[in-house]
């Protein structure tokens, strides 16, 4: 074996040992690059650094994915501007930069069924783990029952260490399923923590006033809207639901037209 690829072996050997395999991946091509450009040697090692550093951030973000459990993977770029109605597009993308979590911000998305509340929440929450947050995505139904599992096998304390440590915590479909008191009361619990301390976003089909028919406690309602809506984004989707919107087209094409003919004079008068 020459001296060149025994080289090569050593230091690819060190890099497996201190763990560093996007420096093992592109570290020769650097170097080919070095020799030709003729780079000082800080320049180099800086090149190499970078490559590792970067790595280390896409596995990161890979695994923050993975970690959120996301239904599916919707991403703003896959939103359909055209047919979103009642927020807007400079609002979202505002939110995508996700300054709001370093201020422990909450997001309130209100709207009908079938507005997009749940495509805007993984895209924002997609947003979040590409740049290395801790994102949680999870019905409310099947929150206030891991709470209420939790609390009878002791464990509550245990699973509110894990929940907040989440930077943000998707809580999907808040007023689809009424919880009886208790649940009501540990969910409360859990958002009242989280208070002023990590962001929460929350989808929800009902008016504030109409919270009170999910956890069952008037005062309890009051205090908990009193708080997500001091740090707060609130947004309100309209109109009618995608999904039945698109059935109606796949009927009808000309829907579509009718509806632009309908803007256009709208934004004339």
């Amino acid at each position: 074996m020459s001296e060149v690829a025994i080289r090569k072996a050593v230091i690819s050997e060190h890099l497996r040992g201190l763990k560093m395999p996007g420096a093992s991946r592109e570290y020769q091509s650097l170097a080919r690059q070095a020799r030709d450009g003729g780079w000082a040697y800080e320049e180099f090692l800086r090149q190499v650094l970078e490559a590792e550093m970067r790595s280390r951030q896409e596995r990161t973000a890979a695994r923050r994915l993975q970690e959120a459990h996301f239904p599916d993977i919707k991403t703003m770029d896959q939103l359909d501007w055209d047919a979103l109605k009642g927020i807007s597009r400079p609002k979202l993308l505002e939110l995508s930069s996700c300054a709001y979590l370093d201020r422990a911000e909450d997001i309130i998305l209100a709207g009908p069924i079938g507005t997009g509340k749940t495509h805007i929440a993984i895209a924002l929450g997609v947003e979040a783990a590409r740049r290395r947050f801790r994102v949680s995505f999870i019905r409310a139904a099947e929150l206030v029952r891991m709470l209420l599992e939790a609390r009878d096998e002791r464990l509550l304390g245990r699973l509110h260490r894990r929940l907040e440590g989440d930077d943000l915590l998707i809580v999907d479909e808040l007023g689809f399923v009424p919880f009886d008191r208790a649940g009501g009361e540990l969910l409360f619990n859990l958002l009242s923590e989280r208070y002023e301390r990590r962001s929460t976003l929350i989808t929800t089909n009902l008016a504030f006033s109409e919270w009170v028919q999910v956890f069952s406690d008037a005062k309890l309602t009051t205090a908990l809207l009193d708080r997500l809506g001091h740090h707060s984004h609130i947004l309100t989707t309209r109109g009618s639901s995608y999904r039945s919107r698109n059935r109606d087209l796949e009927k009808n094409p000309s829907i579509k037209t009718k509806e632009s003919e309908t803007e256009n004079k709208t934004m004339k008068d």
